[in-house]
């Protein structure tokens, strides 16, 4: 059976999952626009959450603050986001996640999309973690990273060649996606030829048309993508899915369960 959950609030990330019903659960260790990483606002702390989870049979994973941009040229930007990244990656290891979801980020239009490769090879060869970083699609820009399928094939072929390069896994986004103009029909198999994996799923609905470049997600039926197509292609990736979407996620972790099978 495919774990099925979605992001909550970390202080409550146990209760939430009980209402849920949810055996998965996404978390932000920080607030998602700040570069600071606080105390845990979690009762009794990470060794708490991490027993906790796992008394719940609950498996957790961790999406690394917004700003982080460690494909960026700007030395203001790129020092910070691994140096924030590796608190992250820490944090994770100390709840027992089973991966870091991190945005792909992007470069400048005056800069060559070959220097955000290699300081993404450069970002994980200098990280310190027993836990996945997981690199997600993003749904705009036409200078990111991960948005089209042929830079996400440029920054796999990058990220393979770092120290650890290996463990490095995929968060596929549909929303994402959507947006940013790949098929869904094709996502699941073009992605997986390309990163020979995917360690999870987004899974989302999309309030804008197909490669909009807007991310916005919504719940299940309440956007544009077809059902059916946003059904094949969370079967297809065949991994963990977490839903993102709005307001109370019972009802869509409910549709998926009923659904997928």
């Amino acid at each position: 059976m495919v774990r099925i959950g979605a992001h909550v609030d970390l202080a409550d990330a146990i209760g939430a999952a009980k209402t849920l019903d949810a055996d998965a659960v996404q978390v932000f260790l920080s607030d998602p626009q700040a570069w600071k990483v606080p105390d845990l606002p979690y009762e009794g702390g990470a060794e708490a959450l991490r027993a906790d989870a796992e008394a719940a049979d609950l498996d957790l994973y961790v999406h690394a603050p917004y700003v982080i941009n460690v494909a960026s040229t700007n030395n203001r930007i790129r020092i910070p986001s691994r140096k924030l990244l590796q608190q992250i990656m820490d944090g994770a290891s100390a709840i027992g996640a089973k991966g870091v979801v991190v945005h792909g980020g992007h470069v400048t239009a005056s800069d060559d999309p070959a220097k955000g490769f290699d300081n993404w090879r450069k970002a994980i060869d200098a990280l310190e973690t027993d836990v996945p970083v997981l690199i997600e699609n993003t749904a705009g820009g036409d200078h990111s990273m991960a948005r089209r399928l042929e830079r996400i094939e440029q920054l796999w072929a990058a990220v393979s060649k770092a120290d650890g390069g290996a463990d490095v896994g995929f968060t596929l986004d549909t929303c994402h996606a959507w947006a940013g103009g790949i098929d869904l029909a094709a996502a699941a198999d073009q992605i997986r030829a390309i990163t020979g994996r995917i360690d999870l799923v987004h899974a989302n609905d999309s309030r804008d048309e197909a490669g909009s470049g807007a991310d916005r997600h919504t719940n299940f039926g309440q956007g544009l993508i077809p059902q059916d197509l946003l059904l094949g292609v969370i079967a297809a990736a065949g991994a963990p899915v977490i839903c993102e979407t709005k307001g109370d996620m019972a009802p869509d972790i409910a549709w998926l369960r009923e659904n997928l099978g």
